[in-house]
């Protein structure tokens, strides 16, 4: 998957960058050693990290929600933009990689804002649903493996509250799913989803062709 930008010459993307990215040291910290990992595609572009924050601060939201943290990149970029009193609460099934992340929100200061739950996310929606917390987040980021994206999607709309906001990444998988000979599980699963949401009038969508594309979506 991307890490910029769909559809942008390099020389373009440097251009957006120079004159719209104000990445905190840390965060470049954060990203510059996820860089070096195996898998570092899995981390969100800068750009985007900074847009999320900005929504963030648009909706004032107060209470926050993360399907998949990976190093901690987005969780860091939303948990900065929250208010003091703020709460994130983070999904993840790695001691690893979130150990990196703990590492930076500290660093960051805002490590206690971060309620982090490492269990299978289903788990943990269905225990936040049960636990009475249905209609209280502001603000949902959806970053996991997708062929579970319409699960995590129904759970969130629950969770969020009416004018919430839900942001779902990987939406555009790099192009793949304009690809019909592309038939990978997870292209296909991205493919529904996609459809499904542009169907469903329980939202207001838009579709964001920001670094692998971002749906927002808002509860009615």
């Amino acid at each position: 998957m991307s890490k910029k930008s769909l559809g942008l010459s390099d020389r373009l993307y440097d251009y957006l960058l120079s004159v719209s990215l104000r990445e905190p040291e840390i965060l470049q910290q954060l990203r510059e050693e996820t860089a070096q990992m195996p898998n570092a595609n899995m981390q969100i572009a800068p750009e985007q990290g900074q847009f999320m924050a900005l929504l963030v601060q648009l909706i004032g939201a107060q209470k926050a929600l993360e399907v998949g943290v990976f190093t901690g990149y987005s969780s860091l970029a939303v948990a900065r933009a929250l208010p003091p009193g703020g709460q994130l609460v983070a999904c993840d099934i790695s001691e690893t990689y979130t150990e990196i992340a703990r590492r930076y929100w500290q660093a960051a200061g805002v490590a206690y804002k971060i309620d982090l739950r490492i269990a299978p996310a289903l788990e943990t929606l269905d225990a936040l649903l049960q636990a009475g917390q249905a209609e209280s987040f502001d603000f949902v980021f959806i970053d996991a493996d997708k062929v579970n994206y319409g699960a995590y999607f129904e759970r969130s709309l629950q969770l969020v509250r009416t004018g919430g906001l839900i942001a779902v990444d990987n939406v555009l998988w790099d192009g793949a799913v304009a690809d019909p000979a592309n038939q990978e599980a997870s292209t296909q699963a991205i493919r529904t989803f996609n459809q499904k949401l542009y169907e469903d009038t329980r939202i207001d969508l838009s579709l964001v062709p920001i670094a692998d594309g971002l749906t927002l979506a808002i509860k009615r």
